[in-house]
């Protein structure tokens, strides 16, 4: 069976709407039911399906939905929100400002673009919008922002990407750090022009930062104080060497439950079970994708797809930096249309033997590959960021998308600057 046919198969059951996990069963079954000389029989991709879940790392993330689970129902955002609105809150867009900086601490917490969305934005957004920011602003920074949670580490894509590629997860959490903080602070730029441009109720922000101030520094920083540690002790265990991130990710639950039930008692034990059954719901359609996908990935190197896209890529395209827009572009495509987790697992064996031929770092272009996704979060017709966004505040999508586009196009800057500065995604290594 020619690999473009089962494509162009593979494309038609995504766009008809049957689910991933589904499609990509199919597309593994369909070279040998057309060809019955194909190697691959169903007992092969039952096993190439167990095998690909048998993975210590992957089990890091189950471990990190469930814990930004129970702190999104701690109430840890609300804590991380005032301690930088405590010090950002009077100056131009210091609101704005701080709800990104509140992404990037969750992120470094759940390890989820989505998860940040609901447990900042469904805290965030009202606050804006009582202080006379646009409600659509305030849900588009809050959906781009949320897009961090998968660069700044813990990052499930990243996990995902060493699994696919054989990369060190530790050096790829290493690794998004500095492009996270780089997208965070552009973002920030944004927000500062936004409000210098349309203004800010000046009056009403005061009075909110007024009534943190009345409470004291002192006050701010002991409340908010396990929610600043949380991200310390998570990847502190990771690069002390105490822990591995699977480990981590154990740790992290463990240390959300302690917090929430005893020191914050935001939450009692009844709500416990509830929250283990929306973390498997979460979970389980990734469990079934993973699966797949691994199925996937091997009947597509028996078909030696991965040497077919290499060389024709890298016979029509003498120059590296014309390689790495190709390719670029490709994945900024595929973002927008197809969930992160099945885009790496599948196209992380396609395209790392061409970066790796022009002598890229394997860790450098999973930065690269996680941020061209993590564009894909904001922009339709599948941006998850967006459908979390939208169904906090009923702002229609594609009116946060148009609102969102020049935060894009920052996100795009960024990229371009990680793509051909390699110190900023090694620098830390």
């Amino acid at each position: 069976m020619p690999a473009a046919l089962l494509f162009v198969i593979f494309v038609v059951l995504l766009v008809i709407a049957i689910p991933v996990s589904i499609t990509l069963g199919i597309a593994s079954v369909l070279p040998s039911v057309f060809d019955p000389s194909f190697t691959v029989g169903a007992k092969y991709l039952i096993r190439a399906m167990f095998g690909g879940l048998d993975s210590f790392p992957l089990l890091a993330v189950p471990m990190f939905v469930l814990s930004g689970i129970i702190m999104a129902k701690g109430g840890i955002s609300k804590k991380l929100f005032d301690v930088f609105a405590f010090f950002l809150g009077n100056f131009t867009a210091g609101m704005p400002c701080a709800v990104i900086v509140t992404c990037l601490f969750y992120g470094a917490i759940s390890g989820s673009a989505p998860a940040t969305v609901a447990a900042v934005g469904s805290m965030t957004i009202p606050i804006l919008s009582a202080l006379g920011y646009d409600r659509t602003f305030s849900t588009a920074i809050v959906a781009v922002a949320g897009g961090l949670g998968v660069i700044i580490p813990p990052s499930i894509p990243f996990i995902m990407y060493g699994m696919a590629s054989g990369a060190s997860v530790s050096s790829l959490f290493l690794a998004g750090v500095i492009p996270g903080l780089m997208i965070g602070l552009l973002l920030m730029l944004y927000a500062i022009y936004h409000c210098r441009r349309y203004g800010e109720d000046r009056e009403k922000i005061h009075a909110e930062i007024h009534l943190l101030h009345e409470k004291g520094l002192f006050r701010v920083l002991r409340e908010s104080f396990f929610a600043l540690l949380s991200p310390v002790i998570i990847l502190g265990c990771i690069y002390s060497g105490i822990a591995s991130p699977t480990e981590a990710a154990v740790i992290s639950v463990f240390y959300a439950l302690f917090v929430s039930l005893f020191l914050y008692r935001t939450m009692k034990f009844r709500d416990i079970p509830p929250i283990f059954v929306e973390a498997i719901r979460t979970f389980t359609p990734i469990l079934f994708i993973l699966a797949a996908s691994t199925a996937f990935s091997r009947v597509l190197t028996l078909m030696q797809v991965p040497q077919a896209v290499s060389s024709f890529i890298l016979e029509h395209f003498n120059s590296p930096v014309m390689i790495l827009l190709v390719i670029n572009l490709f994945l900024l495509i595929v973002g927008m249309v197809m969930d992160t987790t099945p885009a790496i697992l599948i196209l992380t064996p396609i395209l790392l033997p061409i970066v790796t031929a022009i002598n890229m770092d394997p860790v450098q272009f999973g930065v690269i590959m996680v941020v061209n996704l993590a564009i894909g979060f904001v922009t339709p017709p599948i941006g998850v960021n967006l459908f979390v966004a939208s169904s906090l505040t009923d702002v229609p999508i594609m009116a946060i998308a148009k609102k969102a586009m020049p935060m894009i196009g920052l996100f795009l800057v960024a990229l371009l600057l990680i793509t051909f500065i390699p110190a900023l995604s090694l620098g830390l290594l």
